[in-house]
């Protein structure tokens, strides 16, 4: 059996990680979607750069990643880039503890974005990602603090709601 590359022991790191002690059904729907969307997202980018592209895991993530394009625009669902743009103009404190994925991909001042699902953080730039950054990445979504503030009820989820409020007013 061939040795594991450096993208393939981050991608078991991301499976390594559990929500078994949380009430899932509990999350606020549209920060739980964006959640599991940022899982699913590295989940892909990590497939094709650990497998290749035409392994069945990386086919399957990618048939998950075009289903995703018509839910996410769903519901309140296309609120969460304005929302996270809210938050670090009125919320710096916040918006500086979201996951550095969610702070790249929604930042309108942040050249991050999803290309082709794949994660890009620098689009002028032809180097992968460091693998080392895709810990971060998954700890970052695995944060305890971030978990707790996804519940409904919960600060993240206020602040959403919140949000959405004001729009409508």
């Amino acid at each position: 059996m061939m040795e594991k590359n450096e993208y393939a022991r981050e991608l078991d790191y991301l499976y390594s990680k559990s929500l078994v002690l949380e009430s899932i059904s509990e999350f606020h729907p549209v920060l739980w979607f964006h959640w599991m969307d940022a899982v699913a997202h590295l989940d892909y980018t990590l497939s094709i750069a650990g497998f290749s592209y035409e392994s069945p895991r990386s086919i399957m993530a990618g048939e998950y990643m075009r289903w995703r394009i018509d839910e996410e625009k769903k519901g309140d669902r296309p609120l969460f880039r304005p929302f996270v743009n809210w938050l670090a103009e009125n919320h710096p404190e916040t918006f500086s503890k979201l996951p550095m994925l969610w702070q790249g991909i929604y930042s309108d001042s942040d050249p991050a974005q999803y290309r082709s699902f794949r994660i890009v953080l620098d689009p002028s730039s032809t180097k992968p990602i460091p693998s080392i950054a895709f810990r971060s990445m998954i700890d970052d979504l695995f944060a305890k603090e971030l978990i707790k503030s996804l519940y409904n009820g919960a600060s993240l989820a206020t602040l959403f709601e919140t949000y959405k409020r004001s729009r409508s007013d």
